[in-house]
């Protein structure tokens, strides 16, 4: 984390300064990203000890304590990227951390798209909402809709993946993908008809993300989603998980309501899409590291950029 000392000298003759570092102290990034758990999931989710060896977090912080974070990570989900707090200090650490040449943004808010833009081709951005659940406001689907209702094991694979390829094309899961989350599907006539499943799960840091929901074309309209769903839910607050989030496109309606009667409440919005670099080579943000002005702590100097559609990202104090 960034010192108050290191804010007062950030701020001295240039109140668009940010104090760019890693931060290597899970504790500090968690303190970070507490202020919206939900929002900050995935990241917090990497934390988990499994996870964090894979995981890397850059930090800003300028006058008036604004601060920034972004993550780059490369686990369960593959090259992942999340940004979280102020716009401009977000812009800051990426000016000088772009990450790799491509991958997901699994989380960013609509404010940082444009910043996200000057750094990254986006690729079918999807707006989407944050819906969260504790324990104590959880409730159970009735009882008949449990009726063929049973967690997945790895047997289960060929059957997950003929069920998804009706959907948006083929997938690969093996089984190992079922065991090392949570999922739980409904059979009908011994076929699988609706699924739910884990995006994250980390026990160790509380906090789990729901996803993989998906119900056959012909088994639509008789509550099989809320159904499964229900049953990863209550199996991840088992697990010690505290707090359960998913996320949902806000206008599609029944999927909102479905998880409303579950007692999951809406959150904030959030920004999801496949990544490409735009410098392909890494070659201005290695200069940027390079020729940064430094702290008394060793950490880069960054200005934001002054005009927002100068194709920069930021720019190191000279």
């Amino acid at each position: 984390m960034t010192h108050a000392s290191d804010r007062d000298r950030a701020g001295v003759g240039d109140v668009s300064t940010f104090a760019v570092r890693e931060e290597h102290d899970p504790e500090a990034v968690r303190a970070l990203l507490s202020e919206d758990p939900a929002f900050a999931a995935f990241a917090l989710g990497h934390l988990e000890p499994d996870l964090l060896p894979y995981s890397r977090f850059w930090t800003a912080e300028g006058p008036g304590g604004r601060t920034g974070i972004v993550m780059h990570a490369r686990a369960n989900l593959g090259r992942t990227t999340v940004l979280a707090g102020d716009a401009d200090a977000v812009e800051a650490v990426l000016s000088l951390h772009p990450g790799p040449g491509g991958g997901y943004m699994a989380t960013c808010a609509p404010e940082h798209v444009a910043v996200a833009r000057r750094v990254y081709d986006l690729g079918d951005p999807l707006h989407m909402m944050r819906m969260t659940v504790d324990s104590h406001a959880f409730r159970d689907p009735p009882e008949s809709a449990m009726r063929g209702v049973r967690r997945l094991v790895r047997a289960d694979a060929r059957q997950l993946n003929t069920l998804y390829a009706t959907g948006d094309g083929p997938t690969g899961y093996r089984g190992e993908h079922i065991e090392r989350g949570v999922y739980f599907g409904v059979f009908d006539e011994g076929q699988l008809r609706a699924v739910a499943g884990t995006h994250m799960l980390a026990p160790h840091i509380g906090i789990a993300v729901v996803g993989n929901v998906f119900t056959h074309a012909s088994a639509r309209g008789r509550g099989l989603a809320g159904a499964v769903t229900g049953a990863v839910t209550r199996e991840l607050f088992a697990r010690g998980c505290a707090t359960v989030t998913l996320t949902v496109d806000p206008e599609n309606t029944p999927a909102v309501r479905a998880y409303r009667r579950l007692g999951y409440v809406a959150g904030s919005p959030i920004v999801e899409a496949r990544i490409r670099r735009r410098d392909v080579l890494g070659l201005g943000s290695l200069l940027r590291r390079l020729f940064a002005r430094r702290g008394e702590d060793g950490e880069a100097l960054v200005r934001a950029s002054a005009r927002p559609d100068d194709g920069r990202a930021g720019r190191s104090d000279p």
